[in-house]
């Protein structure tokens, strides 16, 4: 790793505010570790002696566990913390949580909250860093990151590209983060939503925005989708899921708009039928568990970064 491409954050909290070149520090530094997850032997003694708590106040499946390992193979020791089990049930804030647990010298603390801000409100009061792994609507970096190091190396670059993205813009931190991330890195945005799961102000992200998803989907050569939120929405936002379905579902005559070579991504959790349709997501152009796998080695390149103040090569052997 380079000088200029070196990662020179306390924190991650978002996308917003990294150079092109942090962000390519983060996406080489995951190709350093990508293959641990392939060897026989899944552990590098990088972290040893290093402490990261996963605290998790939304339910999770890909991004807690892939944090989990990604801390484990690592040699970290890990502790995850859900606030179904907390002491958040009795009452107690969440920095005061932040601040028990600092107590016990963690050196990193993964935090999922679902109120915007919540990362930022703790990293400027804890000794730790703090990686923001989802806060309300605002962001979700490290997806954003691990989609573009699927996206890189599924295409051998990201400048130049042309990404639709294709759903409940509105509630998703996703979108906000990968906007800004393939901004920064020369992509083309495309988000295609109905109006009423379009935030007032898309264009800020400097995104193209389409009201249909066929024009958005032509000539692109990444499409992903985005979940269908149904724990944020009400009837306002949509008539039924079936007409979602009909009127903004992924399907192989839709994808066909796309390049001939056009990849498909989705976050998840999936809502099959929805807004991918099952042929679509378990096809041949899908990526989706290539994403899955790259947060994993996204992730050990953010808790080594982090945990290190890292400077020069990461040792994955």
């Amino acid at each position: 790793m380079t000088t200029e491409a070196r990662f020179s954050h306390r924190h991650l909290l978002g996308i917003e505010g990294l150079e092109r070149g942090e962000i390519v520090a983060i996406l080489d530094a995951a190709e350093s570790f990508f293959d641990v997850s392939r060897r026989s032997v899944r552990k590098v003694p990088t972290l040893r002696g290093k402490t990261v708590i996963n605290l998790f106040y939304e339910p999770s499946t890909r991004t807690r566990t892939s944090f989990e390992l990604a801390g484990k193979r690592l040699s970290a020791d890990v502790i995850n913390i859900s606030v179904s089990t907390s002491s958040a049930v009795k009452g107690e804030t969440l920095l005061d949580t932040v601040k028990n647990l600092e107590a016990m010298w963690p050196d990193v603390i993964v935090l999922r909250h679902q109120a915007s801000g919540a990362p930022h409100h703790i990293a400027a009061r804890t000794k730790a860093a703090v990686v923001n792994a989802g806060d309300g609507m605002h962001e979700h970096p490290t997806q954003a990151l691990l989609d573009a190091f699927t996206m890189r190396r599924a295409k051998g670059r990201l400048e130049g590209l042309t990404v639709a993205i294709c759903g409940d813009v509105l509630h998703s931190r996703v979108a906000r983060s990968n906007a800004l991330l393939l901004r920064q890195m020369g992509a083309t945005v495309r988000f295609a939503a109905p109006r009423t799961l379009l935030p007032a102000a898309a264009e800020s992200l400097g995104a193209e925005v389409y009201d249909r998803i066929e024009p958005a989907l032509e000539g692109a050569d990444v499409v992903m989708m985005l979940r269908v939120q149904r724990e944020r929405l009400s009837g306002t936002f949509l008539p039924t899921t079936r007409e979602y379905s009909r009127t903004f579902g992924l399907n192989a005559a839709r994808l066909a708009l796309a390049k001939p070579d056009a990849i498909v991504m989705h976050p998840g959790p999936m809502n099959r039928g929805v807004e991918i349709d099952p042929a679509v997501a378990d096809g041949a152009r899908s990526v989706i568990l290539d994403q899955v796998e790259a947060g994993v080695a996204v992730r050990m390149a953010v808790l080594w970064m982090l945990a290190t103040e890292a400077q020069g090569e990461p040792t994955a052997g």
